[in-house]
C-alpha cells in the first residue's frame, strides 16, 4: 500500500513542476527592470525613437500622449548600458543613458519634447546622464 500511494505522490509533484515552468517563461519580464518614457498628452507632433540596450536596439515613434518602455538585464555587468535617443522633424533631438532601477524607471517628456526634470514631474533624474554613443544633450 505505502508502494502505490508513494509513486502517485511523486507522479503530483512532478506535474506540478509544468505550471511552475511554465509561468516562469510567460511572466520572465516581471523580474527585469524597465524604464518606461511618457510623453506629454499636450504635444502636437510625434517624436521617433530608438532604444539601444547593450547592442539590442529597437526602433519606433510615440505619439502624444503615448509613451513607450524597455527592459534591462536582471544581473548587469560593468559594461551594461541603456540609451534611449529621440527626435522630431524639426531641431529636436535628444539622447540620455539609463541606469534602471527595479522595478521601473520613469522618464516624462514635456509637449516640447523635452526630459520634465520639474520638481513633482515624476521623473527619476538621478538616473539619467549624458549618452556614450550620442552627442545629443539629455
Amino acid at each position: 500500500m505505502s508502494t502505490t500511494a508513494s509513486k502517485s505522490r511523486r507522479r503530483y509533484k512532478r506535474w506540478l513542476w509544468i505550471p511552475v515552468v511554465f509561468l516562469a517563461i510567460t511572466h520572465w519580464d516581471i523580474a527585469l527592470p524597465t524604464v518606461t518614457v511618457h510623453y506629454s498628452e499636450d504635444a502636437r507632433g510625434e517624436l521617433k525613437y530608438i532604444w539601444n540596450v547593450q547592442d539590442r536596439i529597437f526602433k519606433g515613434r510615440m505619439q502624444p500622449g503615448g509613451g513607450t518602455r524597455d527592459y534591462g538585464f536582471l544581473f548587469p555587468d560593468e559594461n551594461f548600458f541603456m540609451e534611449i535617443s529621440w527626435w522630431n522633424d524639426g531641431a529636436l533631438r535628444h539622447c540620455v543613458n539609463v541606469t534602471p532601477r527595479w522595478p521601473n524607471t520613469h522618464i516624462y517628456l514635456n509637449a516640447n519634447g523635452d526630459i520634465d526634470y520639474s520638481e513633482g514631474s515624476g521623473t527619476d533624474a538621478h538616473r539619467l546622464k549624458q549618452c556614450f554613443t550620442d552627442t545629443a544633450s539629455p
